[in-house]
């Protein structure tokens, strides 16, 4: 037995004998359940057997006092590897069996309480003890896999991929099954086939009339045209913004940078207000042109372009954050190579540069794609008569005529475009190398854009940048509004009843209304972003790095949270997780789990699309000097992947401070987060006071953005400087 199987036998009997086995309400680190351990629900699983009578935990108990003699009797490895395999499996099963066979109300299902009599025993969600247990269990499963020669017998490897697919497979999979499982029964809960086919056949879902008449097309294909324009258009303009930041001399880049993220830490609704003050048929804008050049007011903003230009602004910054690290991990060398043969800028460009960029572009893609499917805030704004996926799966499940079974039918629908397009770009990708990081010396300095494409990025970039200054000085201007659209008087009363403090007897006291959501949120959204950074970099290493059977579908599993609207997670985890054997609802942890898996897809794509370009002969020739693969991520990897890791620190961070539709469903009282406080503001008709939230939330996640950048740090490829570069230029 080795130190490691110790460590996690020692885990597994910590949640057996002094973790709480249930779940503690509120929360596991408020000091009130403290004085209550270890009596009722606080106990661990040992007392929970022996004063409160529960005999059910005993069996999943039994697995681990195996291992324990195993260890004490000690095994070979051609005897140990199968043993914990078995046992891993057996534990497993058992606190499976256990949780779900019991839940608040006596025995879960109808037939074992009838095979039982009477309606049996009741427990609570399980806790951290539970968990614990669990963890020891699947890491035992994994030290024996690795064992028996998975993945060339390399634990940590092993035991990573049997995280992420526990991880993905109770947090992801489940919930989403909990409700797609509703698109093939019928009102009463029965399984329906006919059903599901009307309602996936449905016209008003794939109907063509916008190709021969007036009529509206059907919102499926509303909603694929909307995703390719905002794909292609975010990816190329985040591109721009890219090369601009990384291959130019321009003076404004560091502002340009600012300009190109800033409307990510943004809530989606405020964009689309801003937009609606600006272009709408009252808007600054609008008055101007009907002025000085006698141009109609009009609804033009309505619609398909409202909604494209929305989701372009929100959704460029996810394509900058992807492309900016790998224009970053183009080696120049290649290019200095190309220019030593003669080639002029453009080939070097179309023929080095553009080629390597493959794997980023295609992500960013994706990425766009994507988040254009799932997106709800905006085309609830701005979509006017066009209709989309995500919104009426939004009206579906919260609408008068609340049919869940529809929602989940179109989800399946979300759920096989995001599939084709995951596969075109695999198909686009193919199996060609995109190495530029091959671990020699000198990486030499990146070569300028041409001329041409140079002004062409700045043609696209700098009106993109103005538009969203503008946009970012009409929503601060309107915070400071009495009355937007009635009384332009200047005020600070929005702000006074947010975030107003008061000195009292007992020193300051935050009297705002909006204080207890805004530390709320920025707590829950301080604990997720590390751990969704951790989760989808570790995740894009085992799909970049390592080889092993279900690769394709374990990758896809990866983004399927990504390509469900977050209405319809909010949904399935209230379904899910609602009941034993996991009971979250209203706690703080099912929205730190909610961004994890939410976000995670961004630090996938981002780790995969840079670490594409590292050489893996980085990694062998750290194992060949005897470096364990844990070492090698740490002091090799890690380095190297730094663009990927502040993508997914930042996007993690602020998409949890601003994220509506999936979380709307998971507040509760005690755990308010901003952007609920915020439509609940505009739902109230305050609008001054939502926008003057908004502000202070801009301001705060631009300072948390600055702050992740210089702690992490950029990845310099070369030794040389570009001063260094021309006084020797000078000098030769």
């Amino acid at each position: 037995m080795t130190r490691t199987i110790r460590l996690w036998l020692a885990l597994g009997w910590t949640g057996a004998l002094v973790l709480p086995w249930y779940a503690i309400d509120p929360s596991f680190w408020a000091p009130g359940w403290l004085g209550r351990y270890p009596g009722g629900p606080t106990g661990p699983a040992i007392l929970q057997i022996l004063q409160q009578g529960r005999w059910w935990l005993f069996p999943p108990l039994l697995p681990l006092v195996a291992a324990s003699f195993a260890a004490l009797l000690g095994q070979d490895d051609r005897r140990l590897g199968p043993l914990l395999v078995w046992i891993g499996i057996a534990g497993l099963a058992l606190l499976a069996i256990e949780g779900f066979a019991i839940n608040h109300r006596g025995w879960s299902y109808a037939w074992l309480a009838a095979l039982m009599g009477g309606e049996g025993p009741k427990q609570p969600g399980m806790g951290y003890g539970a968990l614990a247990l669990a963890l020891s269990f699947l890491m035992l499963l994994c030290q024996g896999l690795a064992r028996q020669g998975f993945c060339r017998g390399d634990s940590f490897t092993v035991g990573a991929i049997g995280l992420v697919i526990a991880l993905v497979g109770v947090f992801v999979f489940w919930p989403i099954l909990m409700i797609l499982t509703s698109a093939v029964r019928d009102d009463a809960g029965n399984v329906a086939l006919g059903v599901f086919v009307e309602k996936f056949f449905d016209k008003s879902i794939w109907g063509l009339d916008c190709l021969t008449s007036d009529l509206r097309c059907g919102v499926a294909w509303n909603t694929l045209f909307l995703a390719i324009i905002v794909g292609a258009g975010s990816t190329l303009l985040g591109l721009a913004f890219a090369l601009i930041a990384t291959r130019t001399a321009f003076r404004f880049k560091g502002v340009m940078k600012v300009m190109s993220v800033l409307p990510i830490i943004t809530p989606p609704f405020v964009i689309g207000l801003a937009i609606i003050l600006l272009f709408g048929r009252s808007g600054a804008i609008t008055a101007l042109l009907y002025e000085w050049f006698g141009v109609p007011r009009s609804r033009w903003i309505y619609g398909l372009q409202g909604v494209a230009l929305a989701q372009l602004l929100a959704f460029t910054p996810i394509a900058f954050l992807v492309l900016i690290g790998v224009v970053q991990g183009i080696a120049p060398s290649l290019e200095e190579a190309s220019q030593t043969l003669r080639a002029k800028g453009w080939t070097t460009f179309n023929t080095v540069t553009l080629p390597l960029m493959r794997p980023g572009i295609a992500n960013a893609f994706l990425l766009g794609f994507v988040e254009s499917m799932a997106d709800f805030g905006n085309p609830l704004v701005l979509a006017g008569n066009y209709e989309v996926l995500a919104t009426k799966i939004f009206f579906a499940v919260v609408g008068a005529a609340h049919d869940q079974g529809r929602a989940a039918v179109l989800a399946i629908i979300l759920l096989g475009f995001t599939l084709a397009a995951f596969y075109a770009q695999h198909m686009w990708l193919g199996k060609k190398s995109y190495t530029t990081v091959t671990g020699k010396g000198d990486a030499g300095l990146p070569v300028p854009l041409p001329p041409g494409l140079r002004w062409l990025c700045y043609c696209v970039a700098i009106p993109w940048a103005l538009l969203t200054a503008l946009m970012y000085v009409t929503i601060v201007l309107a915070s400071f509004m009495v009355a937007i659209g009635r009384d332009h008087r200047l005020t600070l009363q929005h702000y006074a009843t947010g975030f107003s403090i008061d000195w009292g007897p007992h020193g300051l006291h935050f009297s705002g209304s909006a204080w207890n959501s805004f530390w709320t949120t920025l707590e829950i959204s301080a604990v997720a972003a590390p751990l969704t950074a951790i989760i989808g970099l570790l995740t894009a290493y085992l799909l970049a790095r390592q080889k092993f059977a279900g690769q394709r579908a374990f990758e896809f599993g990866t983004m399927l949270s990504f390509a469900i609207p977050g209405t319809v997670i909010g949904v399935s985890y209230i379904i899910a997780f609602n009941v034993p054997p996991v009971e979250l609802t209203g706690t703080g942890v099912i929205l730190v789990i909610c961004f994890i898996f939410r976000n995670m897809p961004v630090g996938v794509r981002a780790g995969i699309a840079t670490l594409s370009q590292i050489d893996k002969s980085l990694d062998e020739a750290s194992t060949t000097l005897g470096a364990r693969s844990f070492t090698t991520v740490r002091r090799v990897v890690l380095p190297l992947v730094r663009p990927a890791m502040v993508s997914a620190l930042v996007y993690s961070f602020v998409r949890a401070m601003t994220a509506v539709s999936a979380i709307i469903f998971l507040v509760s009282a005690q755990y308010n987060m901003a952007t609920a406080y915020i439509v609940g503001r505009v739902e109230a008709g305050e609008y001054g006071l939502a926008i003057a939230y908004s502000t202070v939330l801009i301001f705060v996640m631009l300072a948390a953005i600055l702050l992740i950048q210089f702690l992490v740090g950029e990845r310099k490829l070369g030794r040389r400087q570009p001063q260094a570069a021309l006084a020797m230029q000078a000098g030769g």
